[in-house]
């Protein structure tokens, strides 16, 4: 079974909030990948001995440094993948998408319902109805959009007609 909570707090998770500006410093230089952790950490350690605070141990920061790390290599990795996928994602494909999720959580709401009446709470009926209020509010704004992409374009495309009449 896993366990609840936040775990443990780290010794940089313990420093006071004066520390905390010190603290965002050092991630953004982990982040810009131009210094050696060490250089960082001296340098953190140093600024937090002129507020006479305590200071970070190197396996601490190390430990700190490998999570930065790690969601930094998550996001280039989301990014470049979005980056891949994002020209299929024309207006007319989205609206189509929208649409055929809406359609499929509509279908496993009223599954859930048929299924397992016995089981349904106060609480999963609230959030069955919020997913279904959310999937309709998802699929009129999709339509909303379309049809004035729609119309934008109809007024360009006049426009350009009418400048090449003349």
């Amino acid at each position: 079974m896993a366990s609840e909570g936040r775990g443990r707090l780290s010794s940089i998770d313990t420093l006071p909030e004066e520390a905390q500006e010190d603290i965002a410093w050092a991630m953004g230089e982990l982040n810009r990948r131009q210094r050696t952790q060490a250089e960082i950490l001296s340098d953190l350690n140093g600024r937090l001995a002129d507020k006479n605070l305590p200071l970070i141990s190197r396996s601490a920061f190390n430990r700190r440094s490998m999570r930065v790390a790690n969601a930094a290599r998550r996001i280039a990795e989301g990014r470049a993948l979005f980056e891949g996928i994002a020209p299929q994602f024309t207006p007319e494909r989205v609206d189509e998408s929208n649409i055929v999720i809406g359609e499929l959580i509509k279908m496993l709401i009223a599954e859930l319902l048929d299924d397992g009446a016995e089981a349904l709470t106060p609480k999963n009926s609230m959030e069955m109805a919020r997913a279904y209020l959310a999937t309709i509010q998802g699929q009129k704004l999709s339509a909303e959009r379309r049809t004035k992409l729609v119309e934008q374009f109809k007024k360009e495309a006049g426009e350009q007609i009418a400048k090449v009449g003349k």
